[in-house]
C-alpha cells in the first residue's frame, strides 16, 4: 500500500495511491498519515478498503511530504561502507546520529533553497523509515513490528556549515527545505527486503549516485534498536538511514556542489522518485 498527502503547504490531506497510480482521497477513513493512523491496526483496516471506492483527486497535485507531523527526524552518518570508504572515514562502532529540524521537511519535488553565503551544498539519496508503533528497549528481532513503512529522503546537506561552523553536524542538514520526504509511504509488506533495495541520484541528468540498501553498514533493525535502547520512538518519527557513495564531497579530484538552477532526481526501488530544482534564498 501507498500512502501520500497531496495539497499545499499547511493544508495536505492524506491520500492513497492506486493501482493505476492515481491519488483516492483518504479524507473519510483517516485526518492525516500521521500518529495513530500509522499504527499496524490503522494500516489493515485501511488495506481492506477498495481503492475504487474513494473519490478520486484531479488534476496535477503537489505531493507534500508523506508523512504529517513528524515527531523526530533522525538521520544516522556514514552508514554505508563505500560512503564511509570515499570521505576517508573510519567505519564507526556504533550508528553516528544527528538530528534535522523537523522546519527542513518539505516534499519530495518542492524546491531545494540554498541559504545565503551557500557554496557547498550537496545531495544524499536515502531511505527513511516511518515508525508505527510506539517502541523502547526494542531488540533487533522484533525491530520491524514496530514500523509502518518506508519512504524516500533527500539528505540535504551545507558541507560548509556542517564541518567548518564549530559544533553538531545539525548546522549543516537543517536548512529550510533540507529534508524532502516522499512521494509516499509505502508499507512494509508491499516493500519486502527493505535491505536488498536499489538506490540512484542524478544531478542535471548525470548519474552522481548508485547503490543499494545491501551495503549499510548498520541494518534497519540495528539502527531501531539501537535508538530505542536511549529514548522511545514515537508513531511519526523518521529515521533517515544513510548514502551511498557519490556525495559531492566525495568527487575527487575537487568536490562538486550545487548551484541554482540544479536539478537532482533521486529513486530507491519499489519506493518511488522525487525531483527537485535548486535556488537561490534572497
Amino acid at each position: 500500500m501507498k500512502l501520500c498527502r497531496y495539497g499545499e503547504p499547511g493544508a495536505e490531506k492524506p491520500g492513497l495511491i492506486d493501482a493505476d497510480g492515481r491519488i483516492r482521497d483518504l479524507s473519510g477513513e483517516v485526518d492525516d498519515i500521521a500518529g495513530d493512523a500509522l499504527s499496524a491496526s490503522s494500516l489493515d483496516r485501511l488495506s481492506k478498503i477498495d481503492p475504487a471506492s474513494l473519490p478520486m483527486v484531479a488534476g496535477d497535485p503537489r505531493y507534500g511530504p508523506c508523512v504529517g507531523a513528524i515527531g523526530k527526524f533522525m538521520c544516522i552518518g556514514l552508514n554505508y561502507s563505500d560512503h564511509a570508504a570515499e570521505t576517508g572515514a573510519a567505519i564507526p562502532e556504533h550508528p553516528i546520529l544527528f538530528m534535522k529540524a523537523n522546519s527542513a521537511i518539505v516534499g519530495p519535488n518542492d524546491d531545494v533553497v540554498m541559504p545565503r553565503g551557500s557554496e557547498h551544498t550537496d545531495w544524499e539519496v536515502e531511505l527513511g523509515v516511518v515508525i508505527g508503533t510506539t517502541c523502547k528497549y526494542v531488540s533487533e528481532a522484533d525491530a520491524l513490528d514496530h514500523v509502518a513503512g518506508y519512504c524516500v529522503i533527500n539528505d540535504v546537506s551545507e558541507r560548509h556549515f556542517q564541518t567548518k561552523l564549530t559544533g553538531q553536524w545539525t548546522k549543516g542538514k537543517s536548512c529550510d527545505t533540507f529534508g524532502p520526504t516522499g512521494p509516499w509511504l509505502v508499507t512494509k509488506d508491499e516493500v519486502g527486503d527493505v535491505q536488498d533495495l536499489a538506490m540512484s541520484l542524478d544531478v542535471n541528468g548525470k548519474r552522481m549516485q548508485t547503490g543499494s540498501t545491501s551495503t549499510m553498514i548498520f541494518t534497519v533493525t540495528q539502527c531501531i534498536s539501537h535508538l530505542s535502547q536511549m529514548f522511545t520512538l514515537h508513531p511519526g518519527d523518521v529515521i533517515s538511514t544513510g548514502t551511498p557513495p557519490g556525495v559531492g564531497m566525495g568527487i575527487k579530484p575537487e568536490p562538486v556542489y550545487l548551484k541554482a538552477g540544479d536539478v537532482m532526481e533521486l529513486s530507491i526501488e519499489k519506493l518511488g522518485s522525487q525531483r527537485q530544482t535548486v535556488r537561490a534564498d534572497q
